[in-house]
Parts: structure tokens; sequence; C-alpha cells
């Protein structure tokens, strides 16, 4: 980590997070500690601190700073809290909300990029947080039930499955994407349902298989 990378680190959490109503003190700490350089190919680190989302390839992206730390912040996280990533990619997310979450569960389909999710977390030594390979519309029902569920991605519909792996009062935060434009929606689990409102507008990929299943009329 050189120091041109702590300067863009602290400069994105002084010109993009915190310009943009991200006050929780505990998160620009992480944001500002967590060296996003590292999870982004090498051919793109000279970009790893710009304002927009980051191609990892294969369709998938690393949420833009202000996006990932509004729904963080939005989660309302403490350090108790049990959370699980879905789509965690290379784990960025998953570390930045590991310096303030108890344990984390990084969720990701592809094993490549959950090899190097598992090998940079080893190496930055955040040992709360874990990574499992699996089907993302399954979520991790062995580690459930969940205070958080955090989409790493948009979704067109969110299977109730995982929903239903929320503890009752848990947050779960997704892009809903709708057409070309996403909103970033946070459900609060009640009973057997949750209520979700939406909280802000931003750009996100569709996360693999969470496409809204066509309704056929005949």
């Amino acid at each position: 980590m050189t120091d041109s990378f702590r300067a863009a680190r602290r400069n994105m959490v002084l010109s993009q997070i915190n310009t943009d109503n991200v006050t929780d003190r505990r998160l620009q700490k992480a944001m500002e500690d967590v060296p996003r350089e590292l999870f982004v190919p090498h051919t793109k680190r000279a970009a790893a601190y710009s304002s927009d989302n980051i191609d990892l390839g294969d369709g998938r992206v690393l949420l833009a700073p202000r996006t990932l730390g509004k729904m963080i912040q939005a989660c309302e996280i403490s350090p108790e809290d049990e959370v699980l990533v879905v789509g965690s990619g290379t784990g960025y997310t998953a570390a930045v909300i590991a310096k303030t979450a108890g344990v984390v569960i990084a969720l990701e389909s592809d094993q490549a990029l959950a090899d190097t999710a598992t090998s940079v977390l080893l190496d930055l030594g955040i040992d709360n947080a874990a990574v499992v390979t699996g089907p993302l519309t399954a979520g991790h029902a062995k580690g459930a039930p969940y205070d958080v569920i955090f989409f790493d991605g948009a979704v067109e519909e969110v299977p109730s499955a995982i929903e239903m792996q929320l503890k009752e009062g848990g947050r779960l935060i997704a892009l809903e994407k709708k057409g070309p434009l996403c909103q970033a929606v946070l459900q609060v689990r009640s009973g057997t349902s949750t209520t979700g409102r939406a909280i802000f507008d931003a750009a996100g990929e569709l996360l693999p298989g969470f496409e809204k299943v066509q309704e056929f009329t005949f």
C-alpha cells in the first residue's frame, strides 16, 4: 500500500463519503482503512478510488464508494451484528462491513472471485469475515438468521427464501433494478413479511440469478 493510495483513500472519504451525508464515523474510518485497490484487477488499480462502479468482469462490479457508503449506513450495523453479503465479488464490501460488524459471511457463486476475496481478506488479517461459495439466490441458510443481509449489486426481486433468513427486526438492503435505473431499497422484517422504503437512486449491475421471473399470459 503506497503513500499515493493512502492519500487517494483519504480523499475518497473526504470528497465522496463525507460530502454525501455518510456521517457514521466507524464507517468513515473503515472506508479509510480498507485498501480498496487490492480488491480490483491490477490493470484498474489506478481507478480504484474513482467515483464510479468498477468493472470486475462478467457483468460484476465493485460498487461506487458513495453508493456503498450510503447503503451500509442505512443498515445501522452494530458491533454485535451478524451480516450476510450476497454476491460479495472480490470481498471489498465484506471487508468494510467487517470493520463495523461482529461476523460477516460473504456469499459468492463465482469461484475465482471467491478465491480472490479469501486471499485478500486473509492478507489483511480480517478474521471475522468468511467467504462461502454457493448459488446466490439461495442465500446461506446455514448461518441464518442474520441481523443484516446486504446485496452487493442489483436485483429485480429478492427471493422470499432469503428474506426469511433475516432475524425479527433484521434489515435487508439491495439495489432494485427497474429498467435502466436502480433504487437502494431498505427492508425490515416483521413477523413473516418485510416492509421496504426507497432511499436513493444509484447505478448498479444485476447480480446473476436475480432477474424477475416472467409471468406468462394465455
